[in-house]
């Protein structure tokens, strides 16, 4: 489906449809200056009602389809938003991971005074977890991915460090 990754355009249409959501993952630490690669972005977005119909809606001109095999042609729905699982989807810009909850079941409303709000470029701010946030979760998962980018994220937060 996507013919070019371009996290920016996601987050554009998010902010442009008024969805809450905070930056997770990968491109949250890109965004913070630690120098990984990612290939999907993650959100944590907020469960309410009105926020998971503006979801939706942006979802829907991002013609997002579920990357799972086998269930390529099928959509996210409201039911599937407001559980606290994981949605892993391809977008016309690319992968895009939804999370209902991250860690150890903290959803939207338990991370957000744990982020920083960043410029993600063409005048569009963005609300994403804080490094050492980041890195709490990343232990507390154990996937080898996580394990492997760790070293670098503790020194992406010990340089930021000294440069306050």
């Amino acid at each position: 489906m996507a013919t070019k990754t371009d996290f920016l355009a996601i987050l554009q249409t998010m902010a442009g449809r008024g969805v809450d959501y905070i930056v997770v993952g990968g491109v949250a630490a890109v965004l913070q200056g630690a120098p990984v690669a990612t290939f999907d972005l993650d959100l944590v977005h907020s469960r309410e009602p009105e926020n998971l119909n503006r979801l939706l809606a942006a979802l829907d001109f991002l013609e997002a389809r579920y990357r799972t095999p086998g269930a390529e042609t099928a959509r996210p729905t409201y039911s599937h938003l407001v559980s606290p699982g994981h949605q892993l989807l391809m977008t016309r810009w690319g992968p895009l991971d939804l999370l209902g909850t991250i860690g150890e079941a903290q959803g939207y409303s338990e991370l957000l005074d744990r982020t920083v709000t960043l410029d993600a470029g063409q005048d569009l701010s963005v609300q994403v977890l804080d490094l050492s946030t980041l890195i709490q979760l990343k232990e507390q998962l154990a996937h080898d991915k996580d394990r492997a980018v760790l070293a670098i994220l503790r020194r992406t937060l010990e340089e930021k460090g000294k440069g306050s």
